[in-house]
């Protein structure tokens, strides 16, 4: 058999170094309230033994698991995916580790199993990834008995008493269509994403409500629902050219349908954007080597992730208590538009690439 060394303990790092265990514990959690002599020297012993920290040990003493529960779904989708690549790296950076449940579909609802699984493992707290996608949040209005953790929510219609974190779709919207009536279009058409989605509606919403302010028709005829994927966006642009003839410009509810926007205006002869302009939303990393690069709306899904596990941090080191597990507040963070040619009507009065971050 091949020999087990013990592992060095905290005692032993604290021996070696001549401070006291409390000091050693102070710099590995990197607390400010040591010396940088004494910080160097117990590091350095850290080093020579090959200390490493014990979390077993952490979570008795400061009764956490330092684990959060994940609920997501839909990862072939890139916001999805992006949120839960910050959710990913920001609890890597703060210590704690995820238990991940990824959902069959969007508008899975048993949610008590999930829970029940999280408390079976002791996570501190519950990350819900999924976007509000039809009925999906109908269990928050009869929540199951057993729930006894935080839980931070992503992508849905703010609620009171329940903290959300999410893109002000709405705003981006406004801002993508609004760009487009500045650059002198006028028979602006939408291709949606699925109206089930919360997403898809606020930005469905912002289309309308922009160019009624603007004087201009929002008509039934002008605008057609997609499905997120780019040959929807294809068999939407078939569907405007024939009941819309006068359309001048589109704005697609995300990247992946305006690509293909810019493939079947092309087949008819049509050039963007002489011809039709072009927002997208999302500013997939493809989009600016989109011909011509695509204008579109940025939204910092990774964001989304990454501060949904810090404002989860910042509920279980306040000392929640069972009555009161949610923050209250939402936080909607504010898109901005990376202004591309594919919009630029008047190319000669702007530059290749602007970032704005109001709506206009």
């Amino acid at each position: 058999m091949i020999p087990r060394h013990k592992r060095p303990t905290i005692k032993q790092v604290a021996f070696a170094a001549g401070v006291s265990t409390q000091t050693v514990s102070r710099v590995v959690n990197d607390r400010p309230d040591v010396s940088s002599e004494t910080r160097g020297r117990v590091q350095k012993i850290i080093e020579e033994l090959g200390y490493q920290p014990s979390a077993l040990a952490r979570s008795l003493i400061q009764q956490r698991t330092y684990t959060l529960g994940v609920v997501t779904a839909g990862l072939k989708y890139f916001g999805p995916s992006r949120t839960l690549s910050g959710i990913t790296n920001a609890a890597e950076a703060y210590g704690y580790s995820l238990l991940l449940k990824e959902l069959p579909s969007f508008n899975a609802n048993r949610v008590a199993p999930i829970l029940q699984e999280f408390l079976s493992h002791h996570a501190d707290g519950v990350i819900w990834a999924v976007p509000e996608v039809g009925m999906n949040r109908e269990w928050l209005d009869n929540p199951p008995n057993m729930v006894e953790i935080p839980i931070v929510f992503l992508t849905m219609q703010p609620r009171d008493q329940i903290s959300v974190v999410s893109i002000d779709n709405y705003i981006g919207g406004r801002m993508a269509t609004g760009h487009l009536l500045e650059q002198g279009y006028r028979h602006i058409a939408h291709i949606s994403g699925p109206l089930d989605w919360w997403e898809a509606r606020q930005r469905k919403a912002a289309w309308e409500d922009t160019l009624l302010d603007a004087g201009l028709e929002a008509g039934e005829d002008h605008w057609v629902e997609g499905n997120w994927s780019s040959a929807s966006g294809s068999e939407a642009f078939d569907l405007l050219y024939h009941q819309y003839p006068t359309l001048d410009a589109i704005f697609a509810a995300n990247d992946q349908m305006a690509l293909s926007v810019i493939q079947a205006a092309c087949q008819r002869g049509l050039c963007i954007p002489q011809d039709i302009g072009l927002v997208g939303f999302d500013n997939i990393p493809e989009s600016p080597y989109f011909y011509p690069p695509l204008t579109t709306v940025q939204s910092e899904q990774y964001d989304v992730g990454k501060i949904a596990v810090e404002r989860m941090i910042n509920i279980i080191e306040s000392g929640w208590h069972e009555q009161e597990v949610n923050d209250t507040t939402s936080v909607m963070l504010t898109p901005t538009l990376v202004v591309r040619q594919s919009s630029l009507k008047y190319q000669h009065h702007e530059p290749k690439e602007v970032i704005r971050e109001k709506p206009v």
